[in-house]
C-alpha cells in the first residue's frame, strides 16, 4: 500500500537526545546534564515573566521589537540585524533552511554541537565532520573539508561539550580561507562565561564580512532555559532570508519579556560569571586531583575522560546512584567523556565525593 512518505533526509536524522532531569527515588539530584546557570534567572526576569500572566490572550509582538532593541544597546549592535529565535536551534534550523539542501553540504568540528548534523540531515543536505586536534576545532581540517557543494560551516565557539574556544586570530584565518558564498556561523552560545583577551563572540567578524552569522543564546548565561530563547546577528540579507522562513510569532511574550529583564540585569550576569569562575576552577583541579582526565574548558563546564567507554559507563552509573546527573557524549563520538556542568557549591561537592566513592570501588 502507498503511504505518504516524508522528504528524504527526515526519517534519516537520528533524534536529539538531551541531558537528563530526573532520577528514580531522589527528590533532589544534583542536575549538572545541561550546562543550565545554577544560580537560576534574574529575579528580574521571573517578575517580568509572571506579570505576563494577565496578557496570555494578546499576540506577542511578532518582530520582538522591544528585545532586539535591548539586546541592540547591550551589545552595541543595530537591531534590525538582530534576529530573535525559539532557542539558538531554531536559528541553526532557520539557517540550514534557507542555504542548504538536497546535494548540498554543512561542515562542522567533529565534537560540535549535535544539531548541526541532525538538521543537515532533515533537510536533505550531507553533515561533514572536520576532525578535531586535542578535542579542539583545527582550522585547516575545517577548511579542507569544504568542498564544491558546501553551503555552510558551523563553528561553536567555546565548543561544547570540549570546553575549548578559537582565538580571533584563528577564527579570522577560517573565514578567510572560506569561499564567499559559504556562510560562516559562529555559535556563541558560551561567550558571557569567557574571559579570555584573545576571545571575540564575533559580532565584528560579522561586520568586517558579509558571509558570517554569529548566534547567541539566553537559556545559559541569563537562565532561561525552559522559555526558549536565542538570537543571531548577521548581514540584512541574512536576516532577511530568516525572517521569511520563520513562523510569524516564534518568540512567545513571556520569553521576549523575561530576556529584556534579564539583558537588563548586568549585576545578576556578574555574579553568575564570578561563580562560574570560582567553581569551576574548584571542580576542575578536584577532579584532576581525583587522576581523571579533565579537559580545559571556558565555558560552564567540564569534559572528564575515564579512559574507555566501559569504565565511564560504570561510573555514570555510580554517579547517579549517588544523585549526580552528568551527561554521556558518545553522541558527539565521545564515548569515554562524561560533562559536568559547574553547579552549586554543594553539587559540585557531591559530584566530587560520588566520583571518589566510585574509585573506592575499583
Amino acid at each position: 500500500m502507498m503511504r505518504p512518505t516524508p522528504k528524504p533526509g527526515v526519517m534519516d536524522a537520528p533524534l536529539y537526545v538531551p541531558g537528563e532531569h530526573k532520577l528514580e527515588g531522589i527528590d533532589e539530584p544534583a542536575i549538572l546534564s545541561a550546562n543550565e546557570n545554577p544560580l537560576g534567572p534574574s529575579p528580574d526576569a521571573i517578575r517580568a515573566f509572571r506579570e505576563g500572566a494577565e496578557k496570555l490572550h494578546r499576540y506577542p509582538d511578532g518582530g520582538a521589537n522591544e528585545l532586539r532593541r535591548a539586546i541592540g544597546k547591550t551589545y552595541g549592535l543595530d537591531p534590525e540585524r538582530i534576529i530573535c529565535g525559539a532557542g539558538s536551534d531554531e536559528l541553526i534550523t532557520l539557517l540550514i533552511r534557507a542555504y542548504a539542501g538536497v546535494g548540498d553540504e554543512v561542515v562542522y568540528s567533529k565534537h560540535g554541537f549535535a544539531m548541526y548534523r541532525i538538521t543537515a540531515i532533515t533537510t536533505g543536505s550531507t553533515p561533514v565532520a572536520a576532525p578535531e586536534k586535542n578535542l579542539t576545532t583545527d582550522v585547516d581540517a575545517v577548511l579542507a573539508a569544504v568542498g564544491p557543494q558546501t553551503k555552510l560551516v558551523f563553528i561553536a565557539n567555546p565548543n561544547n561539550p570540549t570546553g575549548t574556544y578559537l582565538d580571533d586570530g584563528e577564527v579570522r584565518r577560517l573565514i578567510e580561507g572560506l569561499p564567499p558564498h559559504v556562510l560562516c556561523v559562529l555559535d556563541a552560545a558560551y561567550a558571557e562565561y569567557v574571559s579570555r583577551n584573545d576571545y571575540s563572540a564575533g559580532a565584528g567578524f560579522v561586520d568586517d564580512y558579509d558571509n558570517v552569522v554569529m548566534l547567541r543564546t539566553f537559556s545559559k548565561i541569563y537562565g532561561l532555559a525552559a522559555l526558549r530563547l536565542g538570537w543571531g546577528y548577521a548581514k540584512p540579507d541574512v536576516i532577511g532570508a530568516m525572517n521569511r522562513l520563520r513562523s510569524p510569532f516564534n518568540v512567545n511574550a513571556a520569553a521576549q519579556a523575561a530576556g529584556i529583564a534579564a539583558i537588563r540585569d548586568t549585576a545578576h550576569v556578574a555574579e553568575s560569571c564570578r561563580h562560574n569562575d570560582e567553581w569551576l576552577t574548584w571542580l576542575s583541579e578536584a577532579i584532576k586531583a581525583l587522576g581523571f582526565e579533565v579537559n580545559p574548558s571556558v565555558g560552564n563546564f567540564i569534559l572528564i575522560g575515564f579512559g574507555d567507554a566501559s569504565r565511564c559507563q560504570k561510573a555514570n552509573a555510580f554517579l547517579e546512584k549517588k544523585g549526580v546527573i552528568a551527561r554521556g557524549v558518545g553522541g558527539y563520538s565521545l564515548p569515554e567523556y562524561l560533562r559536568l556542568t559547574v553547579g552549586t557549591e554543594k553539587e559540585c561537592r557531591m559530584a566530587v565525593d560520588a566520583l571518589k566513592g566510585f574509585l573506592a570501588t575499583e
